[in-house]
């Protein structure tokens, strides 16, 4: 049976695959490699929009409220600690936007807070992936009745459509296909259905 968790780990999967990505070119960066302000910036766009408003977004607006009605609050526990993890996140990603939203070539400290901000934002971001995946999903789907986490599947599309609009999930999809391409093995590594 497909579920709403089915969903937000699939997503996790291309996220993975777009930090791995990350990784690379923010090492490249710091090492004189090649590195330009457009991709940095599309590098925090995948991040704010995909990750954050798309991805946190359906967790933080109907997964963890839902939970919330079967004793998980949000102000303690493991739904505090992910919504702890997902404000740090949107600190480092808006550090990287500034970056990418500059002007001229990269001087060597935007290389290093480039590369700093990328190694935090994908260290904690594995981590909470595995925390996710491993321990607060399986509580969800152990907490939240199985039609009820079928109907939470059927918002989570809802969600798509009036937050992100038309045609952005899979927008995001190719932006995932592109990053992934540009800077690692030339092979596509973003796989999502």
């Amino acid at each position: 049976m497909h579920t709403a968790i089915d969903t937000l780990m699939k997503e996790h999967r291309v996220i993975e695959q777009v930090m791995t990505s990350l990784e690379g070119y923010a090492r490249a960066a710091r090492n004189g490699g090649s590195a330009d302000r457009s991709t940095v910036h599309k590098y925090a766009e995948f991040f704010q929009n995909f990750a954050d408003r798309c991805h946190h977004g359906k967790e933080e607006d109907r997964l963890f409220k839902t939970m919330g009605a079967y004793g998980f609050p949000a102000d303690q526990g493991p739904v505090a600690v992910m919504l702890a993890d997902h404000e740090y996140g949107r600190e480092r990603v808006r550090a990287l936007a500034r970056i990418g939203s500059g002007s001229g070539p990269l001087t060597a400290d935007e290389r290093a807070a480039l590369h700093e901000n990328a190694t935090e934002f994908i260290s904690m971001l594995r981590a909470h992936i595995m925390k996710e995946d491993n321990i607060l999903y399986p509580m969800a789907l152990r907490a939240i009745p199985p039609a009820e986490m079928d109907a939470l599947g059927k918002s989570f599309d809802a969600f798509e459509r009036e937050v992100m609009g038309a045609g952005e999930h899979e927008r995001f999809h190719r932006l995932a296909d592109e990053l992934c391409a540009s800077s690692g093995p030339k092979t596509t590594c973003c796989h999502h259905g």
